[in-house]
């Protein structure tokens, strides 16, 4: 039974969903999936279009949203929308350290998370299509990885579409991951130094905490074992437009004066903990590079093998000379299964996913180029999840794609820009701009 509750400007509805682990095995075994409706109060009884919204990843729920904030406000202007928990996330069937045991050892549990990649996600959203719009297409807005679905649905069924938004999340059709981080590793340098040009006192701040880090066995509070390769992948924050300040708060008051000399103040270590953890979406860290997996070439833990390729990121040898520390970013390495205590436990079964070779493909280039539904993207210059020159080839290949290039925002413009970037790409998708 669904339930409808009140927000302030917006009616909301629990949305539940039984749909197949394989569907290419329809009769097999099922999971649930979980989805909020929302819709604006005064239009709550309106025959209104449909919108589904998937949120970036992989791995996490849709954002939790009170009232009509961000894009949401401008969606519900015109939009019933469905803010999808993507399969194993959210209130969906959880997949994590806890609930995946009940599949068995790790080959099985490595068998199952097979079933989690865009094209299940996009089967997804065909099955319980016709439930929620009684059989009509419906747009939808794909935010980072929910753009790399967008553009699997664009290429598995089209004919479930009334039209594809896209922020930050075009793929590459036929990148390998080492080609993903190659161009990544440059991207996420260009960062680090516009941060430090911004924030010049951080440049030692950073050295200090990396030093400290590579002489003292510190562990957080939660158990996370906090290593200087840890500390460097809290760089993932300078992807978002408020990134590079919120690391700055981070850093500046990182230790305290103890009867035991200078430590990493419980402050700073709780907010590091936070940061770094996986419990949460412990999807992200076992399917993040299987997203790029399109052929018979195992991932291999493409970003640890690529970063040996730019030892500019080497912390020792930035500290032995005079170099600043420099910060990774949105990559996932198989020190983070020793480290996080959410994942040490999965450890074996994110091996198995990296030396996988039977990936399947994701995306149809043919069908891209013969493509007939209303499709605009937000593609930000220099993205630091997200590559350019990579998006924008992909965008040539989808017939009638049109592409808005900003550096106004980064990677998470459709939250910063509140309800501009979304009517930008409505307007696109419509040929009214």
């Amino acid at each position: 039974m669904s339930v409808s509750y009140r927000q302030p400007g917006v009616v909301l509805t629990d949305r539940r969903f039984t749909v197949p682990l394989d569907h290419a095995d329809p009769t097999g075994e099922t999971i649930e999936l979980y989805a909020r409706e929302a819709v604006a109060s005064d239009k709550a009884h309106q025959d209104l279009p449909w919108l589904v919204y998937l949120q970036g990843g992989p791995g996490f729920g849709a954002n939790r949203f009170v009232g009509r904030p961000s894009w949401l406000g401008r969606a519900l202007k015109e939009y019933r929308v469905l803010l999808l928990d993507q399969r194993g996330t959210g209130a969906s069937t959880p997949a994590n350290r806890q609930t995946l045991p009940l599949r068995g050892g790790p080959a099985e549990q490595a068998d199952y998370l097979t079933h989690f990649r865009a094209d299940a996600i996009v089967r997804d959203c065909e099955a319980i299509r016709p439930e929620v719009t009684g059989g009509a297409p419906w747009a939808v807005l794909g935010q980072s990885f929910g753009g790399f679905c967008t553009v699997a649905y664009l290429s598995l069924a089209p004919e479930g579409l009334s039209t594809a938004l896209i922020t930050g999340g075009l793929p590459s059709l036929d990148a390998h991951a080492d080609d993903v981080y190659r161009a990544a590793y440059p991207r996420i340098e260009r960062k680090v130094v516009a941060h430090y040009a911004r924030y010049p006192q951080d440049v030692e701040r950073a050295r200090r905490i990396a030093d400290h880090l590579l002489s003292h066995d510190v562990v957080l509070p939660n158990g996370y074992r906090f290593t200087v390769e840890a500390f460097q992948s809290l760089g993932a924050m300078l992807g978002a437009g408020d990134g590079s300040h919120r690391l700055h708060f981070l850093l500046e008051d990182a230790f305290v004066r103890t009867p035991h000399g200078h430590e990493l103040s419980d402050a700073f270590q709780e907010q590091a903990q936070n940061l770094l953890s996986y419990a949460g979406h412990p999807l992200y860290a076992l399917v993040h590079e299987a997203i790029y997996g399109q052929d018979t070439r195992p991932t291999d833990w493409s970003a640890e093998r690529v970063r040996a390729e730019f030892p500019r990121f080497d912390a020792a040898k930035a500290l032995a000379g005079d170099e600043p520390l420099l910060f990774t970013g949105e990559s996932i390495h198989p020190w983070m299964f020793d480290c996080d205590p959410a994942l040490r436990p999965l450890r074996e079964t994110a091996q198995l996913l990296a030396a996988r070779t039977d990936w399947t493909p994701l995306y149809d280039p043919a069908r891209l180029a013969a493509n007939e539904v209303p499709a605009a993207a937000a593609v930000y210059h220099d993205d630091m999840y997200v590559d350019t020159a990579h998006a924008l080839t992909t965008a040539r290949t989808v017939r009638g794609l049109r592409t808005w290039v900003t550096d106004e925002f980064e990677h998470d413009g459709v939250r910063a820009g509140g309800p501009r970037v979304l009517d930008r790409l409505l307007a696109l998708a419509r040929d009214e701009a």
